[in-house]
This record gives structure tokens, sequence and C-alpha cells, in this order.
């Protein structure tokens, strides 16, 4: 959590620097594949420092994290379920199969919208072979809601979200890190629980543990 805490102070400081919309790009790309801290942090920053610009800021955001889940998407297509359950572990990679399996893109796009850890999903989306294109759709939209919506609330409410923001921002990056660490959380508590049906089921009917690949 200590070293969570400093990723966070260090992607906020760029809000401060001429750079600052280039590190937004760059930190959105990242976080879509690798990076754990989520660029909305800095969206934040950036915006409530000049409101008027806030929906490009939200633009940036939006392409450099699609852009980043399509390298994740790449990132397992070539490494393929191995590298996914390295990165991420077996049970986690059970669970996004199985939401692939019931909801197709639908689960990217929550996922995209959502505290939901993206990255998880991203590179499953290569293991999985969902459809590239659809992917990228997906991605775009639920990208692009959470940070249209975050930057188009501080445009269309400048003055005021800049006072609260301004006012409480240590808070709200403190929420931020907090939901990002509940939807880890989430994903490993529900990981969990299938791997323990997945397990009661298999040792009653053996045949019930061969998988599914979604289409």
């Amino acid at each position: 959590m200590e070293i969570l805490r400093h990723l966070v102070e260090w992607v906020v400081a760029w809000a401060e620097s001429p750079y600052g919309p280039a590190a937004l790009f760059v930190i959105s790309f990242a976080e879509s594949s690798f990076f754990p801290v989520p660029p909305d942090i800095l969206l934040i920053a950036l915006s409530i420092a000049n409101p008027p610009t806030a929906l490009v800021f939200a633009l940036v955001c939006m392409i450099g994290s699609v852009l980043g889940g399509m390298l994740g998407h790449q990132i397992g297509t070539r490494g393929g379920r191995p590298i996914a359950i390295k990165l991420f572990g077996e049970e986690k990679i059970m669970l996004v199969q199985r939401l692939y399996q019931r909801y197709d893109v639908w689960a990217i796009l929550i996922a995209a919208f959502t505290p939901i850890p993206y990255k998880v999903f991203s590179i499953s989306a290569g293991v999985f072979e969902l459809d590239f294109r659809r992917f990228v759709i997906a991605s775009a939209i639920g990208r692009g809601a959470r940070f249209f919506l975050v930057g188009g609330l501080i445009f269309a409410f400048g003055e005021t979200i800049q006072y609260y923001l301004s006012q409480y921002f240590e808070l709200a990056v403190t929420l931020f890190a907090v939901l990002f660490v509940a939807g880890f959380l989430l994903i490993h508590a529900s990981a969990r629980v299938i791997r323990r049906r997945e397990r009661t089921r298999n040792s009653v009917d053996p045949s019930a543990s061969q998988q599914v690949k979604p289409n």
C-alpha cells in the first residue's frame, strides 16, 4: 500500500509539469496493460487546474488508454494463457473467462468503465481471442464514458468543482486509490469463489472441468 501511495504522489506531481498532458497519455497507455495507478487521478489534477481544457484531457486519456488496451490484447494473443496466469493468477483468468463466456465484449465495456482492473480484461481478451475490432469499440465506449464523465463534470461546473476538488483533492485521490484496490480485491474474491465451485463440481462430475472457449 505504501508503494501505491508513492506511485499516486508521483502521478499527481506531473500535473505541475509542462509535460502533464504527455504524462497523462503515457500513464493512460501504461495503465491499460501493466501500470497499477489509474490515470483518473492525473486527469482530475490537470482538469481542475484548467477546466476549459478538461474535455481535451479526457480525450487524451481515452486515446492513450484504448491504445494501451490494444497492446494488452496483443500481449495476451502472443503470450497466451501462460502469460496471463503469470501476471494475474489462474483463478482470476478463470473468472474472466467465465465472464467472457457469459457477457462477451460487454465484460470489456464494464471493466473499462468501472474500477475493475481493465488490464486483466485487455490481456485476457487476447488470450481468449475476442474479436479485436469489437474489443477496441467496447474499450473506446467504456473508457470514453469514464474519462469524459470526469472531464465533462469539471468542464461544465468548472469553478464550483474546481473549488471543492481543490479543497478535498487528497480525499478524492484517496477514494480513487481505494476504489482501485477494491476492484482488485473484488476480482480476487470472485475468482476464489469460482475456483471453489469449480473444484466442487469437478469432484462430483470430472467431465465438468472441460472449458469452452468463447467465440
